[in-house]
């Protein structure tokens, strides 16, 4: 799953005091964002509540300011938010589910990633985030997957392309961890993992990647992610249709049984 920054009411009233401060002493944006390691859109981005300013932009900005306790006061009021405002609806309803159904098609999803897996997807977002805020964000991911070890676990059916299993994401050595913990998965009961070969010439997912949602009380919603955010599907109608769909997928990929052998014949390979 991919990540963006969403605009907080603490981030925005942030951005609005270094702004403040930032005409009133007569700086530019491209003076200032010189200064503190910034480009002056970065620097727009913060003043507009759309980018979480990092700690050394927090300690720069009140040097050039020549407002430190007036920016740090300010700063004391940020909320870091764990997940994307537009991803917390499905965080909160997959940390309850008791079964999830994902195709995934770009790269393997956060709930299933290695810590280094996590951080080379992260580290690869563009505009590129801040070192502390991809650790934070490697760090909530790894949280999730409490869901995985629970009592009762939830119940996780994944079907991924093979391309996505041979993209070397962080190098071969980071690649041979994912596919290793991939394998260990799938060992659970409560795990199931089949392959999408690249060979097959046609298959029902060619519409993109989803995830189907069962909720405690039994009842399916679908979560659907693109480049602008996430959304979850409470729909019948269009529920009705994914869960068609991803029916179909599974009976076109590779059993999991021959899902494994090819799994483990790529790290063999690495």
């Amino acid at each position: 799953m991919q990540d963006c920054v969403d605009g907080s009411s603490s981030m925005r009233m942030f951005g609005a005091v270094v702004r403040a401060l930032r005409e009133a002493r007569g700086g530019s944006r491209d003076d200032f964002g010189a200064y503190v390691g910034y480009s002056a859109s970065q620097v727009a981005m913060v003043e507009r509540g759309e980018r979480m300013p990092s700690a050394r932009f927090v300690a720069r900005a009140g040097e050039f300011l020549g407002a430190r306790a007036a920016v740090e006061a300010a700063a004391a009021h940020l909320e870091r938010r764990r997940y994307p405002a537009w991803f917390d609806d499905y965080a909160e309803r997959e940390a309850v589910a008791v079964s999830l159904w994902t195709y995934d098609t770009h790269v393997i999803m956060g709930l299933v990633q290695t810590e280094d897996y996590a951080r080379a997807v992260l580290g690869a977002r563009v505009p590129v985030l801040e070192d502390e805020e991809i650790e934070r964000r490697v760090q909530a991911r790894l949280e999730r997957q409490a869901l995985l070890t629970r009592v009762p676990p939830v119940s996780l059916a994944l079907v991924i392309e093979e391309w996505v299993l041979r993209r070397p994401v962080g190098g071969s050595g980071v690649l041979g961890g994912q596919l290793e913990h991939l394998l260990e998965l799938n060992a659970k009961r409560n795990i199931s993992i089949q392959v999408m070969p690249t060979a097959i010439e046609s298959h029902a997912g060619f519409n993109g990647p989803w995830t189907l949602l069962e909720t405690p009380a039994r009842e399916w919603v679908a979560y659907v992610e693109g480049q602008a955010g996430g959304l979850v599907l409470e729909d019948r109608t269009e529920v009705s249709e994914l869960f068609q769909r991803f029916g179909m997928i599974r009976s076109q990929a590779l059993a999991p049984g021959d899902s494994v052998k090819l799994i483990e014949r790529m790290a063999s390979e690495l």
